[in-house]
């Protein structure tokens, strides 16, 4: 939705957006003036950055967390995850270069003409290649593109497991969709889109977990049987009726060149799969991998049998988490948090980086959490694994202690008490 930047300001400072801002930020339309500043504040980086625009449009994508199904999703899994009330915004406006102009602060200015849309081997890996394949997937779906100026800010930490790259592939979707589409796509059809674009142009293989949670909102279950039309459920949770805080965990290491580590874990599974003769693991009974392991052992390694047996149990508990959660019992679905998270460090190993010996920052964090939570609550490594963040269930009455005595050994401000976003990728 496109209006004037100055009523638009205007509206931000009388409190006009407040309600909503409250929805979108899980708190009270008075503790909003700060989040309507952050608006204000793109609007005015987009005119800073690419001079005087009559009128902007404001969108905001959030964060995420996965509550259940680590790794789960690139083999056509199940997965449990929500959106979180931290998020990447944006203001974008027309202009008359037929470009695609986005600034993000802290960053280079990305451009690229919108003539030309091709996947380019030299781009991989880099905003450029995304913002293409984006406005491509587009294209394809029908949208008449012409010049935007993009200007973007971000509370999501970069490389901290609440996906701020998925954030950033949704917003971009979202402006895209709100500018240029006659007929708007679904917020499924936008997290595909940006997975495909950063699994064809950026040169990534990720799975659509991340973009998925991103983009539809709340929590959510999601079946990747169906890779193409995957099945999306909403689970009804609220944390704090049942006393329980959702920490994430900065540990401080961060993702940058740990892409192999990452591309390792589908590619050993898709390799499992193959000797048992399926494309996915999801694919394979767990009768059939069984019986199939001396051949996975001998063709695969070990590394890729114990990620097998990872997934077929942590796919297994997803739909049991689920129940735990629409039954009330919190006991049952924390157990199988906890569950989850062994498996990952014991089976997939994605908690530490093969050969680390001296920054093994994700495991010290686990074990610290582990220690202030004294056997309560849940524990388990978040998103990807390697770097980036944990994931805490902590009881409220604890909540105090457990942040000042994490932070003591993370830092400041590393321990993020989150709540669960009901609406994913948002129009202002």
């Amino acid at each position: 939705m496109m209006k004037s930047i100055s009523t638009w300001k205007q509206e931000l400072t009388k409190g006009a957006h407040a309600a909503r801002l409250a929805a979108l930020y899980c708190c009270t339309p008075d503790e909003t003036p700060a989040q309507a500043a952050r608006y204000a504040a793109v609007l005015d980086g987009l005119e800073t950055t690419f001079g005087a625009h009559t009128e902007a449009g404001l969108y905001s994508a959030p964060g995420r967390t996965e509550i259940g199904g680590n790794h789960t999703d690139h083999q056509h899994g199940r997965v449990l995850a929500g959106s979180v009330n931290i998020d990447m915004i944006a203001a974008a406006a027309p202009n008359s270069l037929n470009q695609l102009r986005v600034q993000s602060e802290g960053y280079d200015l990305c451009v690229i003409d919108l003539d030309d849309l091709t996947a380019r081997k030299e781009e991989e890996n880099t905003t450029a290649s995304l913002l293409r394949g984006e406005c491509e997937a587009f294209r394809q779906r029908g949208a008449k593109l012409s010049g935007l100026d993009v200007y973007i800010s971000s509370n999501v930490p970069k490389g901290s497991g609440v996906s701020s790259s998925a954030a950033f592939e949704v917003l971009v979707g979202v402006i895209l969709n709100d500018c240029f589409m006659a007929e708007k796509v679904s917020p499924i059809a936008i997290a595909q889109i940006g997975q495909w674009a950063e699994n064809v142009y950026f040169g990534k293989p990720c799975g659509l977990m991340d973009q998925m949670a991103s983009s539809v909102g709340n929590i959510i279950t999601i079946d990747f049987a169906d890779k193409a039309n995957p099945d999306v459920e909403p689970v009804q949770v609220d944390f704090s009726k049942a006393g329980l805080a959702l920490c994430i965990l900065d540990s401080g290491a961060d993702h940058a060149d740990l892409t192999d580590e990452y591309a390792a874990i589908p590619n050993e599974c898709r390799a499992v799969a193959a000797v048992c003769g399926g494309e996915v693991l999801r694919d394979v009974p767990f009768e059939t991998f069984l019986a199939n392991i001396p051949a996975c052992r001998k063709q695969c390694g070990d590394r890729a049998v114990l990620r097998a047996f990872h997934f077929y149990a942590d796919n297994d508990r997803v739909p049991q988490q689920v129940a735990a959660l629409r039954e009330g019992d919190f006991d049952a679905f924390l157990q199988m948090v906890t569950a989850s998270g062994d498996s990952s460090w014991e089976y997939l190993q994605n908690v530490i980086p093969a050969g680390y010996k001296e920054h093994q920052e994700v495991a010290v964090t686990i074990a610290a959490a582990k220690h202030y939570l004294g056997g309560k609550g849940a524990v388990r490594v978040h998103g990807g694994g390697f770097a980036g963040t944990v994931q805490a269930f902590v009881p409220v009455e604890m909540l105090a202690d457990f942040k000042a005595n994490m932070e003591k050994i993370l830092g400041a401000g590393r321990c993020h008490v989150l709540s669960i976003r009901p609406e994913g990728g948002a129009v202002l």
